[in-house]
């Protein structure tokens, strides 16, 4: 639980070093291109993971307003 915010690094890699490797823009994911489409999908997964972050976080799960742990 203490490195749940490394959850973070996924969309990185999703979003920027994907594209890298499927520079295409032929194929359409609902009429956009494909490029385009990739990174509108990783934005919405990128959302659920920094929700799940936010459900995770043991800070919120005790409480503290500070994060201190007083």
């Amino acid at each position: 639980m203490k490195y749940i915010g490394l959850l973070a690094i996924i969309p990185f890699i999703g979003m920027f070093i994907g594209p890298i490797f499927n520079n295409s823009s032929t194929p359409f994911i609902l009429g956009m291109p494909f490029i385009l489409g990739w990174i509108v999908v990783w934005m919405l997964i990128a959302s659920g993971t920094m929700a799940l972050i936010y459900w995770l976080d043991p800070v919120r799960l005790s409480g503290d307003p500070d994060g201190d742990g007083r």
